[in-house]
């Protein structure tokens, strides 16, 4: 096989600092060269010194791992600016009730733009410099509004960086039959538009998504998100190991390990290798 056949992508763990656990998984796949990205969560409680000092030596010891910031919008988590409205009951409002405000108008890009600055001056603090990427929490920062302050606060406090879009290249009767997949496809298709715009870089496809609520074979849902993802494609992925901590905070728990499994076990990287797929 020659090195100029091979597809390189980003595999990248979400949800840095949400949890002891999540953390801690997350390093070890780096360190096992599974993993060339995370993103960090700013506003996790599980999120300082000692666990960026960690993650950073994890990621020198790899050829390949971008640290980005994981902009958080949703709930149970709470801004770091003083007036963010709304809230609900001092938390941001549930991921389906952003998406609807959104949609309705009925947000302020400029509030969402200072919590997007602070949160990257947040990460500036903990690392020594700008993320080399910023994606969002529940995909938040491909909804309309959100989108606008989102990339504005990137293109001004981290104009080096790239940002995650969430639409697909696969056939449209494929991507049919993936509901969730689809709207991250029509979401991403204006959150494009407005980054190429803005002459800020994105991920030219990504993968990932799939039904949490279910538990799935990850390694056959693996094998179908390297199908067609072009090289420079992103996929998106939660390991983790399930603590209280993750529990209290998020309802993507056992399948996070199952997820760490799968990526730990030799099944793949032979599958990364019939792929012609490298992350190095």
């Amino acid at each position: 096989m020659k090195d100029d056949a091979l597809r390189r992508i980003w595999l990248c763990a979400d949800d840095y600092g949400l949890a002891e656990g999540v953390n801690r998984a997350t390093r070890d796949l780096i360190g096992r060269g599974r993993l060339n990205a995370t993103s960090v969560m700013v506003v996790g409680p599980a999120i300082g010194r000692t666990e960026v000092a960690a993650l950073q030596e994890a990621a020198a010891k790899s050829p390949r791992c971008a640290i980005g910031l994981h902009t958080t919008l949703t709930a149970p988590f709470r801004p770091l600016t003083m007036h963010f409205r709304p809230l609900d009951g001092g938390l941001f409002l549930p991921f389906p009730n952003l998406l609807r405000s959104g949609v309705l108008r009925r947000l302020d890009p400029e509030m969402i733009e200072d919590e997007v600055l602070a949160q990257l001056a947040a990460f500036k603090e903990l690392f020594g410099r700008a993320p080399d990427f910023v994606d969002g929490h529940q995909h938040a920062q491909l909804f309309p509004q959100v989108r606008d302050g989102f990339l504005r606060a990137v293109k001004d406090a981290a104009p080096g960086a790239w940002v995650r879009q969430g639409g697909r290249r696969q056939p449209l009767a494929k991507r049919l039959g993936a509901p969730k997949a689809l709207v991250l496809d029509m979401l991403s298709a204006q959150f494009r538009k407005r980054a190429a715009d803005a002459g800020i870089a994105f991920n030219p496809a990504f993968a990932g998504a799939y039904d949490f609520s279910r538990v799935s074979d990850f390694g056959a849902l693996m094998a179908e998100f390297l199908e067609g993802l072009p090289d420079g494609g992103l996929v998106m992925c939660h390991p983790g190991f399930v603590d209280e901590a993750l529990q209290s905070l998020d309802p993507l728990t056992t399948q996070r390990e199952a997820e760490h499994a799968y990526l730990a076990s030799d099944q793949f990287p032979t599958l990364l290798a019939a792929n012609k797929v490298t992350l190095s």
